[in-house]
Parts: structure tokens; C-alpha cells; sequence
């Protein structure tokens, strides 16, 4: 495994929990304890995901967030939100996070959400065959998307719902069947995580003939508009 996990949490016993399990599955571990020091240790160490809470010192998980977003940083990120209200988590996917956990947490489930979302780049190899869908293009083997000759800047969980759709493409999904083949892991009770990813992946889709499709109670397809 070997992945460089970057912890950033101003509160010890936190860190330090997550670093035991963190390391016991084989990750290394290296953390911060304000948000400026967070986004010089990425710049510097290039980790593969933040482990990114939300109240810190200097700059907040929010803004760490914006900044590694406008600078197109590809580091996955998981953020932590004290308070179990739906406007700090979407607000962090909105400003680029790949998922969000609750404080407090199981650290069982923080090992699992860590794997899941780095699970997400390692496709199978007979998901490497191009889809050709409308005028869009989709590279598993490059993660790549591209609308006619132009490439889409997509963030990897933006990629994966998308091809996920795409391989079910005309079937309905459920956002926790979504949750479950995109994101891996079963995140019951989250299902607005999908909702905020649909709705960055349908402005990134204007321009193409593939469309999202709401079915309303049920849950989303891929459709070609004529």
C-alpha cells in the first residue's frame, strides 16, 4: 500500500488515533495541525489524500479546500465536520472534497472511507476498454473524458460517477447503488453526497448530448439527448 496519507487536526488525540489505524493498514503518515502548514506539507509531499477537518487555526478546512480546488490539485480529500449538518458537508464538496466523515468517528470507518476513495484510481483491467457514448469519450486506462476533441477536467470522483453511469448507461441507479459502485463502500444515510456530484458533473456536461437524467424517487441515468 505504502500511499502517503496527510492528517490535518489540531486536536492530538484525534491525530494520533488515526495515524495508529492509518499506519496499521500499511499507510504512511504525516500530519499538520493548521490549514497553512496543510497546504505547504501538500506542495512539498504531493500525499495521495487529506484527511482535512474543518476548524483549524490560520486557515480554515474550507479555505485549504478552495485553494487546492483553484490550484487544480488533483490530492483526493476527505473532510471532517464537527457538526452533523447537511450545509458544512455539502459546502465541502462543493468546494472540491471527495466525501466527508462526522466527528466523532469510528477510525475503522476512516481506514474504510481512506481506502475507498484511493480504490477509486485503481481500475480492474477489463475496465480499460474506451466508452463511446454520444460525443463524449471515456479512457478508463487514462481517466480521461473528452466532449468531441476537447478534454473535460473532471476530479476523480467526478470521473468515476461518470463512468459508472456510463456502464449502466439506460438503467436507473439508485443514489445508494451509486454510492456503492462509485465510491465503494456503503455510506448509508449519505445519499446527498451523490446529489452535489451529479449536479457539478451536469454543469461540466452542458455542452454534450449525454445528459443526466433525474427519475424522480428513484434515482439517476445516462441518457443521449437527440
Amino acid at each position: 500500500m505504502n500511499e502517503l496519507i496527510l492528517l490535518v487536526d489540531d486536536e492530538p488525540s484525534i491525530v494520533q488515533l488515526a495515524r495508529m489505524y492509518l499506519e496499521r493498514e500499511g499507510f504512511r503518515v504525516e500530519s499538520a495541525n493548521d490549514g497553512e502548514a496543510a497546504l505547504d506539507k501538500v506542495a512539498r509531499g504531493h500525499p495521495a489524500l487529506v484527511v482535512l477537518d474543518v476548524m483549524l487555526p490560520k486557515l480554515d478546512g474550507f479555505e485549504v479546500c478552495r485553494r487546492l480546488s483553484a490550484s487544480q490539485n488533483s490530492t483526493a480529500i476527505l473532510m471532517l465536520t464537527a457538526r452533523d449538518e447537511d450545509i458544512d458537508k455539502i459546502l465541502g464538496l462543493e468546494l472540491g472534497a471527495d466525501d466527508y466523515l462526522t466527528k466523532p468517528f469510528n477510525p475503522r470507518e476512516l481506514v474504510a472511507r481512506v481506502k475507498a476513495i484511493l480504490r477509486r484510481g485503481e481500475r480492474k483491467a477489463n475496465d480499460s476498454v474506451p466508452i463511446y457514448l454520444g460525443d463524449l469519450t471515456i479512457d478508463p486506462a487514462r481517466r480521461e473524458v473528452r466532449l468531441s476533441s476537447q478534454s473535460l477536467d473532471l476530479r476523480a470522483q467526478e470521473f468515476d460517477l461518470l463512468l459508472t453511469l456510463a456502464e449502466h448507461r439506460g438503467l436507473v441507479l439508485s443514489r445508494e447503488q451509486i454510492l456503492q459502485k462509485a465510491w465503494g463502500f456503503d455510506f448509508y444515510g449519505q445519499t446527498r453526497t451523490v446529489d452535489v456530484h451529479v449536479a457539478h458533473l451536469r454543469k461540466k456536461l452542458e455542452e454534450s448530448s449525454v445528459k443526466i437524467e433525474t427519475v424522480t424517487g428513484v434515482g439517476y441515468k445516462l441518457i443521449i439527448s437527440p
